[in-house]
């Protein structure tokens, strides 16, 4: 089965934007597997074959050929007519803010078709350069120059709570909303109002979701014993056990012995970026 999925690091200017830009390929008739939850994704199907999103509460979209899937809060199946060419970026929450506009809790778990956001003549333009694009670096040198386009003014206010949130997350399995509340120097309230317009979800769900993403990404690599894994926030076994398929889709048992393709690939080549972007990424 030949499938290839490669990712790339933003250029500096855009890292506040996106996460990684990415191209897979799948040489097959017929493709189905899992998503995890993740990050906003601005994505253009290259490959003619019909593709469906099956998300785990029970909605599916046939996206268009330019679409953005909403931040994803649990994992989601996909089935596609081969073979499949996808470029993709995944999108932060302050490039959410800046390049969308609308709260993110609104694309939760859903798709949109990105030609009613950005315009069609943009998204068809992109999607006829990346068609007849060679390699990774034409891919992304596409990509970057579309984000400029689209990130028109960032929102320095948003930019500065993303970073907060993100810091929060990043600095402990199990952070204290108690903690983000001080460091914000903002109510409770707030907080979770605004966690949920950047990112689609407050923030103990935030937190849950990075527990269990750090968790996966450990045993599909092999990293220590189950008891290390289950010392990182989780209450017993049976909680991580819970906790990883939540948002993953996965037993613990099957990320370690029997991972789906994309999920191997995902978690191997985002590991593998450890130290040129955030541990939020390369750690999930």
């Amino acid at each position: 089965m030949d499938i290839q999925l490669d990712y790339a690091v933003p250029a500096a200017d855009l890292a506040d934007y996106i996460t990684l830009f990415y191209h897979f390929s799948a040489d097959v008739a017929a493709f189905e597997d899992v998503e995890r939850a993740d990050n906003a994704q601005i994505r253009f199907r290259l490959s003619s074959g019909i593709a469906t999103y099956h998300f785990h509460d029970d909605w599916f979209d046939r996206p268009a050929p330019a679409h953005i899937v909403g931040p994803t809060s649990g994992p989601i199946r996909v089935t596609a007519v081969g073979p499949v060419r996808v470029f993709g970026m995944g999108v932060t929450a302050a490039g959410w803010a800046a390049m969308i506009g609308s709260e993110a809790s609104s694309a939760l778990n859903r798709t949109i078709d990105a030609a009613t956001i950005f315009g069609t003549a943009r998204m068809r333009s992109a999607h006829r350069a990346l068609v007849v694009a060679k390699d990774l670096a034409a891919f992304v040198g596409i990509g970057e120059s579309l984000v400029r386009d689209l990130v028109r003014c960032g929102h320095p206010g948003v930019s500065a709570f993303v970073r907060q949130i993100d810091a929060w997350l990043a600095e402990s399995p199990s952070p204290d909303i108690a903690d983000l509340v001080a460091a914000t120097g903002l109510s409770r309230r707030q907080v979770e109002r605004r966690c949920n317009a950047a990112y689609g979800a407050p923030p103990k769900l935030l937190a849950r979701k990075y527990r269990a993403l750090r968790a996966a990404s450990s045993l599909a690599l092999d990293e220590g014993a189950i008891d290390d894994v289950i010392a990182r926030g989780f209450y017993d076994q049976s909680h991580l056990i819970r906790e990883v398929k939540q948002f993953t889709g996965l037993t613990p048992r099957q990320l370690r012995a029997n991972p789906t393709v994309l999920q191997r690939l995902t978690i191997g080549q985002r590991s593998a970026l450890g130290g040129q972007v955030s541990p939020l990424i390369s750690d999930t």
